[in-house]
């Protein structure tokens, strides 16, 4: 045990949320533990023994894969043909609906996911294989590449571990936002970046459920803990904690975030102020 489990054997949230904080900010972030990390805010029953499992599980499907089996391309046929073959891993336009579909170990038990999900458990698997592989966070579609220079191979995990070529991956950025790929675009993404875009879709998909306010808020304050996070998810906090009815921590939140707009925008300072005073009104 590390230190970061609770009396019971359980982590506390406070101890949850300092584990991933540190995590997040430390010279060689653990992308699977960040995400399993944030599995636990959604699903209660997420205890250490079932992370561990969810490692393990990562550990043994790397075991499977053949050594060394070549450069850039013969790793990304490697791990997709485990993977996307013959493990079953793969997307679906029904995933987009399901909370789960964010969740990794929920990933790793369906075998199915967002794209960006599917990207982490290729990454987890051949990283431990010791293939040189990374995130690839293409405008509206995560993928993942092998390799670099003229050898690099992207693969697409939501595809069952598709190979793609140039042009397959100018026609996934299309598609999805009508606009060209640019080479800034296929730049190997960090696990802080990766993760943000997971809590990105969290956000997204809780934002479209008016009911759901509590996996927004927390997707919230742990974006709010990575090492680079806009500054208006305060404001996005602020507003969420006044929709669940705590009038006085929204109205705290709203006055500290028109403190940061003040310097660039006095004006909209006074109107986050006046939300604030709002908000405090609300107790009457």
């Amino acid at each position: 045990m590390d230190g970061y489990e609770g009396r019971m054997g359980r982590p506390t949230e406070h101890e949850r949320r300092q584990r991933f904080a540190e995590e997040a900010r430390s010279e060689r972030p653990d992308l699977a533990l960040l995400c399993l990390l944030v599995a636990a805010e959604a699903d209660a029953s997420l205890d250490e023994a079932g992370m561990e499992a969810a490692e393990m599980e990562l550990d043994r499907l790397a075991g499977l894969l053949p050594f060394r089996p070549g450069g850039a391309r013969g790793w990304a046929s490697a791990v997709s043909g485990l993977l996307g073959g013959r493990c079953g891993f793969g997307g679906s336009p029904g995933d987009y609906r399901r909370l789960e579909s964010s969740l990794l170990h929920e990933v790793l038990r369906r075998r199915c996911g967002l794209p960006i999900l599917l990207s982490v458990v290729w990454i987890e698997v051949a990283r431990r294989a010791g293939a040189p592989v990374y995130g690839v966070a293409l405008p509206g579609h995560f993928v993942v590449g092998f390799g670099s220079g003229e050898e690099r191979v992207l693969v697409d995990p939501f595809g069952a571990g598709r190979l793609l070529t140039e042009a397959d991956a100018e026609l996934l950025v299309a598609g999805a936002t009508g606009e060209p790929l640019g080479p800034s675009a296929q730049a190997p993404a960090d696990p802080p970046a990766i993760v943000a875009r997971i809590l990105n879709n969290i956000r997204a998909w809780a934002a479209a459920r008016p009911e759901r306010t509590d996996v927004q808020l927390w997707a919230v304050e742990l974006s709010l803990l990575l090492p680079s996070h806009a500054a208006r998810l305060r404001f996005e906090r602020a507003q969420l904690l006044v929709r669940r009815g705590d009038f006085l921590g929204g109205a705290a939140e709203m006055e500290a975030y028109a403190e940061v707009v003040a310097v660039v925008d006095p004006a909209a300072a006074k109107t986050l102020r006046g939300e604030a005073r709002a908000a405090r009104a609300r107790l009457n």
